[in-house]
C-alpha cells in the first residue's frame, strides 16, 4: 500500500509537542509539508513557533522516530523559515488541547501583536471569564505570556498569537 500525505498526517499526530504534551505537532502547525519521493522515503519540513526554539532538535528526532516505527525506512526532516509559523496555524483540535491543558489559546484569525492590549483581556481558560489581567507579557517560554483571572482567582498562561 502507497504511503499518502494524509497517512503520514497520521501518523505524526503521535509527536507531541515538548512543552505542551497534550498538543500533537500537526496541531501546533509546525508540520508544514510532506513530500514522498519513493515508497521507501519520506520528507518533512517543519517551521518552528521561534527561531531559537530549545525543543527543535527533540521534535525533529520525535519525527524520525515515529516514522521509522511505522516502517519509513529513510526520513528527512528539514527546519524552514522560508515562511514564518504564526498562531493561525494552530487546528481547531490543537486550539481546544491548549484550554483543556489550562493555557489560554492564541485568538483565532488574522490578529497581529502589535502592542500588549491584545494580551490584557484573554478569556480565562478555567472558568471562561473576561475580567483578567496581564501579570506578564513573558512566561516560562517564549510562546506564552502570564495572566490572572479576577473571577475565578487562578493564574494561568496564554498562548501567544504571533
Amino acid at each position: 500500500m502507497p504511503l499518502t500525505e494524509k497517512q503520514i498526517l497520521e501518523w505524526l499526530d503521535e509527536v507531541k509537542d515538548p512543552e505542551i504534551p497534550v498538543l500533537s505537532l500537526v496541531d501546533l502547525g509546525v508540520i508544514t509539508g510532506i513530500s514522498i519521493p519513493d515508497s521507501t522515503t519520506v520528507s518533512i519540513e517543519m517551521t518552528p513557533t521561534f527561531v531559537g526554539c530549545p525543543a527543535l532538535d527533540m521534535m525533529k528526532n520525535d519525527v524520525i522516530a515515529v516514522l521509522k516505527k511505522k516502517g519509513v525506512q529513510q526520513v528527512n526532516v528539514e527546519i524552514s523559515f522560508k515562511k514564518s509559523w504564526t498562531s493561525d496555524k494552530i487546528s481547531e483540535k490543537g486550539r481546544k488541547a491548549l484550554k483543556q491543558f489550562g493555557l489560554a489559546p492564541p485568538p483565532a484569525g488574522k490578529v497581529l501583536l502589535e502592542d500588549l492590549d491584545i494580551l490584557e483581556h484573554v478569556p480565562c481558560p478555567r472558568c471562561n471569564g473576561t475580567n483578567t489581567q496581564l501579570k506578564n507579557p513573558f512566561g516560562p517560554t517564549l510562546c506564552r505570556s502570564i495572566h490572572y483571572c479576577n473571577d475565578c482567582h487562578e493564574a494561568f498562561e496564554q498562548f501567544k498569537p504571533v
